[in-house]
């Protein structure tokens, strides 16, 4: 497996817009290898019958069921506004826009 050279270290951070003193050049790339080869290890014990999965547990929706409540009048939920129009709360405008 071909190890991380300073010069791609280098390449990676300016694309990334960073800089990096001459010896995290090297600190980086000894990290970097590293991942790349826990990567590699990784995808060796892949089997060809276990599918690709995005989580390793099976994920459910958790969320309730939308249901009708008891809640605000729109003149409760306006009641403490400093202004207001439309039955909506009225600010400044931030933005110069309609």
């Amino acid at each position: 497996m071909p190890s991380i050279t300073r010069e791609e270290v280098a390449h990676l951070a300016r694309l990334a817009r960073l800089e990096l003193k001459p010896e995290e050049l090297d600190h980086f790339a000894g990290q970097l290898d590293d991942i790349i080869g826990a990567v590699a290890r990784v995808s060796e014990v892949a089997d060809q019958d276990v599918p690709p999965t995005s989580h390793p547990l099976p994920l459910t929706n958790v969320m309730r069921a939308d249901e009708v409540r008891p809640s605000l009048t729109p003149e409760q939920a306006l009641s403490g506004a400093p202004a207001q129009e439309q039955q909506r709360f009225k600010v400044p405008q931030i933005l110069g826009e309609d």
